[in-house]
Order: C-alpha cells, then sequence, then structure tokens
C-alpha cells in the first residue's frame, strides 16, 4: 500500500478519461493538426485530452496546480499535476499505435504517481511511490520489475532519435554506448522508458526531455527496481535529459555518456 493510493486513483480515472478521447480520434479522417512555434505537431486531440484532465482535476483537486504540455503552468508548487496528452503525436497522426497518455503528481519537487496509457497498444503502466509498478494488457494486470542483466555487453538500448544526440547532446558520446552493448533500438518516446520498467530491455537514455515527457519514469522505473537520472546524473526529472536503467549499467552507461 501507498500513501498516494487516492491521488493513483484519481490518476487512473484520468487515464480513462483520455482514452476515450484519443481512442475516437486515433485514425479520424477529419483529426485536425496544426504546428506549435518549435515546429512540432499538434492534433486536436492533445487539447481535448488536456482540456478535459484539467476540468477533471479542477473539480477533484481544486487546490492541486496542473502542468500540461499545451496549456503550460509552473511547477513552482507543492503539488503539481504533469501532463502529456499524447506522448508520440507524431505516431498518432500518422497512424502509428504507439503513443499514450503521460499522468504524474509531482509532491514537493518528487514524481510519487505515475500513470502512462497506451489504449492503442491495449497497455497501461503505473505506480505510486511506496507502493511498486504495475501493468496491464490482454493478460491482465500484474507488477513488474526491471531487468537482472549486470553487463553492458548484454544489454538491450533504446533512444528516441538518433538526431537529437546530434543536436542537443553528441553522436559520438551516443555511439559509443551503443558499441559497447549487445543490441540498440529507437522503441522511442515513452515506450522505451515502460520496458526498461518490465525488464524487456536494459537502458533507454536521451539527449533531451521535457518535464512532462519523463516525470511518470521517475516513479515508475524506480519502483520497478531501477534507476531514474538526467545524463549528468542527478535524480530529477526536470533537468532535460534522462536515462532509465535496471539500476545495474546505470554509471557505467553514465560514462559513456558523458560528451
Amino acid at each position: 500500500m501507498s500513501r498516494h493510493d487516492a491521488d493513483l486513483e484519481l490518476a487512473l480515472r484520468l487515464a480513462d478519461a483520455a482514452d476515450a478521447i484519443t481512442s475516437t480520434r486515433f485514425r479520424a479522417h477529419d483529426l485536425a493538426v496544426e504546428r506549435k512555434p518549435d515546429r512540432t505537431p499538434v492534433t486536436d486531440a492533445d487539447v481535448a485530452v488536456e482540456d478535459a484532465v484539467r476540468e477533471l482535476l479542477a473539480a477533484e483537486r481544486p487546490s492541486d496546480v496542473v502542468m500540461g504540455e499545451e496549456r503550460g503552468g509552473t511547477l513552482d508548487a507543492d503539488r503539481v499535476w504533469v501532463l502529456d496528452p499524447i506522448d508520440g503525436t507524431k505516431n498518432f497522426l500518422r497512424g502509428v499505435p504507439i503513443w499514450a497518455t503521460l499522468i504524474a503528481l509531482v509532491v514537493d519537487g518528487v514524481p510519487v504517481v505515475g500513470v502512462v496509457s497506451a489504449p492503442a497498444l491495449g497497455r497501461r503502466w503505473w505506480a505510486a511511490a511506496g507502493g511498486g509498478a504495475f501493468a496491464s494488457d490482454s493478460a491482465g494486470e500484474r507488477a513488474i520489475s526491471v531487468s537482472g542483466v549486470r553487463e553492458l555487453e548484454d544489454a538491450y538500448i533504446s533512444t528516441t532519435d538518433l538526431k537529437t544526440w546530434t543536436e542537443y547532446r553528441t553522436r559520438e558520446s551516443f555511439l559509443r554506448l551503443v558499441d559497447a552493448t549487445w543490441e540498440s533500438r529507437a522503441f522511442g518516446d515513452f515506450y522505451q522508458h515502460c520496458l526498461v520498467a518490465e525488464g524487456a530491455i536494459d537502458l533507454a537514455p536521451e539527449a533531451v526531455a521535457n518535464p512532462w515527457d519523463i516525470a511518470p519514469f521517475q516513479v515508475l522505473v524506480t519502483e520497478a527496481g531501477g534507476r531514474f537520472t538526467s545524463l549528468e546524473g542527478e535524480e530529477r526529472y526536470d533537468a532535460g535529459t534522462v536515462l532509465t536503467s535496471n539500476g545495474h549499467l546505470h554509471e557505467a552507461a553514465l560514462r559513456l555518456l558523458a560528451p
């Protein structure tokens, strides 16, 4: 049991509301797509989900603060709900089913509840601080944990986009880690961090990450027995970079990823 169970129950209901919207709009012929100032796409579903979640939070937790990718907000409060209405918008608008709604509750600067809901995959992951990590799919619900891989040469690694390493970090640092590992893929976005939490892969570094992209994974991965830090080793979801791992490989990966 976790003292955050009531907040987790609410977060799961928020995810249900989000799924009802995203599932209807996925592959819709009239899906409206615009460009944000940073040139990333946003769909009418992104905005509709965030507005619906904000409305529910206003009714259920009126004193809490909300920070969302589409409507903004602040992280400077005791209790902040951090939202990414659709993580993987590029997949969503192209009809690729790997996208999810991300919901986190941050208390005193630390994520304590995380929910990741991917209805097109039929999958959901969740955790609350002190309560363990869980996932559900067509087979039902189960507790999850990270892998036991202890050598980089046996490790399975994923990132989102190699180009981001060239733009925000160094391509060479990422390739050093790739060369040291067994297999590399680009599962990308939320999915790779969920795969770390359930032990399917071992390392997921990203050269650039917004708070709403990764906040749920600080609690999900750590409750699954892994580690979550920035590429500088800080246990922060708002540092602009991230490495999730099974814990055993974390320090070795950070050394190779140093610019």
